[in-house]
């Protein structure tokens, strides 16, 4: 799996088989900078793993997750998902996310997440 186009669409078809946890291990880099919005960096793999870890363990019912467009450019990936799921502390939760990826190496270096609040 050499291409951008091949790595995106992997990772989205784990999410989809409810393997997030996995894209996250396979995909993203040592290093990688995951951001929400304005909100401040999270710096590191294993940091993220765990917030990743805690944000799964805390959805009650989960209905729906799709991708509905998928770009790439060079180094960069972009989806735009839609959600749809009962959050333990935020409660039902339903709206679209874009995600930002940016690829060194093969791996995400960066991912900024863009939804309303």
């Amino acid at each position: 799996m050499n291409t951008l186009i091949e790595k995106i669409s992997d990772i989205n078809d784990l999410i989809l088989q409810g393997k997030a946890l996995e894209a996250f291990e396979t995909y993203y880099d040592e290093e990688v900078v995951m951001q929400e919005n304005d909100n401040p960096e999270f710096v590191g793999k294993a940091l993220n793993r765990k917030r990743e870890e805690a944000f799964f363990a805390a959805i009650t019912e989960f209905r729906e997750a799709r991708p509905l467009k998928v770009t790439v450019g060079e180094n960069i990936t972009m989806v735009e998902w839609y959600y749809d799921y009962t959050h333990k502390d935020w409660g039902v939760k339903k709206y679209n996310q874009v995600a930002v990826q940016e690829w060194k190496d093969g791996k995400i270096i960066k991912e900024k997440f863009y939804y309303g609040s």
